[in-house]
């Protein structure tokens, strides 16, 4: 099998595509990363992949704050296409993809989500979690559809809930967890790719 090229879609620090970067250093995944897009210019997500040397743009929402627009998501679909890219990750992007990127990477879009899905989706699901009071939550990687956190699931685990939990501690943890979890669902996923 080809080695898979990932494209990196994130709005934030960065710290799964980190995670990516270093399960690839070690060897337990054989991919290369060949893009990064952010649709917020000041994201250290950018810096991350400049860091080491990776293709680094910002999608263009023309000035939508959550929406992400049939335009930037044709543009991003060109550019991920362009890098060559066979797998896109999302890794913290806090936009909803829709059907123009959806068509031009079919079953090929994932997504790590902070909760054991179909619980909790949507925002700050570790909050979502301590305020319902529940003892276990976690994290799943799953395939990007049309809806919100709604596509097949990949892979998923389980983080406790402790009484004394707040929102941060909890999401500390789960943090940990998404580290783990999501190069690992990458590597299973991209096996089974015909690329």
């Amino acid at each position: 099998m080809a080695m898979p090229t990932l494209g990196i879609l994130g709005s934030g620090s960065g710290s799964n595509m980190q995670a990516i970067l270093d399960a690839i250093a070690s060897g337990n995944l054989d991919a290369r990363i060949g893009i990064v897009l952010s649709d917020n210019p000041g994201a250290h997500i950018l810096e991350r992949a400049r860091q080491n040397r990776i293709r680094a743009e910002v999608i263009d929402c023309s000035g939508q704050r959550t929406r992400f627009p049939d335009e930037a998501q044709e543009e991003t679909a060109r550019k991920l296409r362009e890098a060559g890219v066979d797998l896109v990750c999302l890794a913290g992007f806090m936009r909803l993809v829709k059907r123009p990127l959806l068509d031009a990477f079919p079953a090929r879009i994932l997504n790590i989500h902070p909760s054991l899905l179909p619980a909790f989706p949507g925002l700050e699901a570790w909050r979502q979690a301590v305020e319902a009071g529940v003892s276990e939550s976690g994290v799943t990687v799953h395939l990007v559809d049309a809806g919100m956190d709604t596509g097949p699931i990949l892979g998923q685990e389980s983080v406790a809930v402790f009484p004394d939990d707040t929102p941060e501690t909890l999401h500390a943890r789960i943090r940990i967890a998404e580290h783990r979890l999501y190069p690992e669902t990458v590597r299973q996923y991209a096996a089974h790719l015909k690329l």
